[in-house]
């Protein structure tokens, strides 16, 4: 909320690991008539890292800086800290920075459910919410 009607403005969302490399992404967007943007109605326009109707996309984007480094959480005991930043406008630099945010993403909250997923070569977890 608080954007100008139809105002042009670029998301970015920042990471960095339990190594310390940091993972970007951004999209381009634009506020609707009332000045609000809600990524569940407004899909991100052409060049960001991606495009369309993808709420959690700022998420799901994360791209590392060093090239093929891969996303990985070692210890789900911590959260990741996600910081969020709305810019002024779309283009190759941010324009003035308007807002910004830190969200943390948790592994394991209250009830959670922790299964472990083996399947043939393929090794992960699955998280489970009460």
């Amino acid at each position: 909320q608080g954007l100008g009607p139809r105002q042009q403005v670029t998301l970015r969302t920042s990471l960095r690991d339990e190594t310390g490399e940091l993972f970007q992404a951004s999209a381009h967007y634009q506020a609707g008539d009332d000045g609000e943007l809600d990524l569940a109605r407004c899909p991100a326009l052409p060049g960001g890292t991606f495009s369309g109707l993808e709420p959690m996309g700022l998420l799901w984007a994360l791209q590392p800086q060093k090239p093929f480094w891969r996303l990985v959480k070692r210890d789900v005991q911590s959260p990741f800290l996600l910081q969020l930043e709305v810019f002024d406008g779309h283009g190759e630099r941010p324009g003035r920075l308007l807002a910004q945010a830190q969200h943390e993403r948790a592994f394991l909250r209250d009830g959670v459910r922790r299964v472990p997923v083996r399947d043939g070569r393929i090794r992960a977890t699955l998280f489970l919410p009460p």
